[in-house]
């Protein structure tokens, strides 16, 4: 059986972001394959008692410029966002909602998503502006909004987001291999060992 590594995210994450641009890299490395975990990183916070770094401004700030470090490291692009903190819920309703129904097309969906908030900054709080994002990446926006009102892809939102407080997760991205969890974008070098030392 092929090994696997799980990826468990938020598109309003910049740290997300960055590791999502590596897991080509994780799967190339390792021959595992990855397992997409969307999930509401706000419930995550509101269950676990976490915040976002910046709700300390040193901490922010400080966080902010590392991801850059990491950012010139792997060679991507990554701006700071004049609007965030973004509100993911329909964002990440969307991810689910193209993991169920058309999961040839989730690849793309992150793309567009993540490129929109963290390459091109755009105001993605803004249903006009997420609709214009999707329309230029070859989605129908009004289909759009059609699956993520359906009450099974809200349904499993939640529950993937409680999966991932019942497993110990409280940020993101988090990664598991096998019962392992492993926080953050720089642990990356951690998930691979992990998942070549794993039988």
């Amino acid at each position: 059986m092929a090994k696997t590594f799980e990826f468990w995210f938020d598109f309003g994450s910049p740290a997300s972001y960055l590791a999502w641009t590596q897991l080509g890299s994780i799967e190339a490395a390792t021959g595992a394959k990855v397992a997409l975990k969307p999930m509401l990183l706000g419930g995550v916070f509101q269950a676990t008692g976490n915040h976002s770094p910046v709700t300390i401004p040193a901490k922010g700030a400080y966080t902010f410029h590392d991801f850059a470090r990491f950012a010139r490291r792997y060679g991507v692009p990554l701006n700071r966002n004049p609007y965030f903190p973004i509100n993911t819920l329909m964002l990440m309703r969307g991810a689910v909602a193209f993991q169920m129904r058309h999961p040839d097309r989730l690849d793309d969906y992150l793309r567009c998503v993540f490129e929109a908030i963290w390459v091109d900054a755009q105001n993605m709080n803004q249903p006009e502006i997420v609709g214009t994002a999707l329309q230029s990446a070859g989605f129908n926006a009004q289909e759009f909004m059609a699956l993520i009102a359906d009450p099974a892809v809200k349904d499993r939102l939640k529950a993937l987001t409680q999966e991932a407080v019942e497993r110990g997760i409280f940020g993101a991205p988090s990664f598991f291999v096998g019962p392992t969890l492993f926080w953050g974008q720089d642990r990356i070098d951690f998930v691979k060992e992990a998942i070549l030392e794993s039988p």
